[in-house]
């Protein structure tokens, strides 16, 4: 879950985005959120994919792959 992680919190600074406002706009709970970028490692494919579709990416099983 650590590429994922970092992936996340990379791309959600380099859009100039706090977790607040990252949450907002993904329409994912904050706590979500700080969680993912954690490294928690019991989060829903579907909500890692909501997020990561924000950097047209999707979580597939063994990779993360560019739409």
């Amino acid at each position: 879950m650590s590429v994922i992680s970092e992936f996340m919190k990379e791309n959600r600074k380099k859009a100039g985005l706090t977790q607040e406002e990252f949450a907002l706009r993904s329409g994912l709970g904050l706590r979500f959120v700080r969680e993912l970028e954690q490294g928690k490692e019991t989060v829903r494919l579907d909500k890692v994919n909501k997020a990561l579709a924000m950097f047209g990416a999707e979580a597939v099983p063994g990779r993360i792959e560019k739409q």
